[in-house]
């Protein structure tokens, strides 16, 4: 499981729109990787809702903000239409990514166990290490926080 100072591991992963991102192609920018359950689920869409209204300042701070979630392509291109989101989702179907970031846990709702993925946030900076970790994220305020984070490195 990365933690700051580790090396970010890096992937190619499919995205909304079409296309595909590789992290390392992404340096010497910083980025910021935000693991979320579900498309189109409350706290989901209220979290990629602050990001993409953010979108403009990360970017003028040199970031790239990328969501990722298990969803497949075709969910994240509704889920972006149906709220205009802007900022870029990337499909992690197989899981692969998911479990290298240490994010997919089990979780326990109402007494029934379950895998799924553990909302995260890595900051990486324009070394491609990780430059700070949110594990077990609550939505609000916390695009802020990490924008606040993201300026500082």
């Amino acid at each position: 499981m990365p933690d700051t100072t580790d090396l970010a591991p890096d992937f190619t992963l499919p995205r909304d729109r079409g296309g595909e991102v590789l992290l390392s192609s992404l340096r010497p920018g910083k980025v910021v990787l935000f693991f979320y359950p579900r498309d189109d689920t409350s706290g989901c869409t209220k979290e990629a809702i602050a990001f993409s209204g953010m979108m403009d300042t990360f970017a003028k701070a040199g970031v790239t903000v990328l969501g990722i979630s298990k969803d497949s392509i075709a969910s994240h291109d509704k889920f972006r239409d149906k709220h205009d989101l802007t900022v870029t989702l990337l499909s992690d179907a197989d899981g692969d990514v998911c479990e290298r970031y240490g994010v997919w846990k089990e979780k326990n709702m109402y007494g029934k166990k379950f895998m799924g993925i553990e909302r995260s946030t890595f900051l990486i900076d324009g070394e491609g290490q990780i430059a700070r970790v949110w594990r077990k994220v609550k939505v609000p305020g916390h695009a802020e926080a990490v924008l606040d984070a993201a300026q500082a490195v």
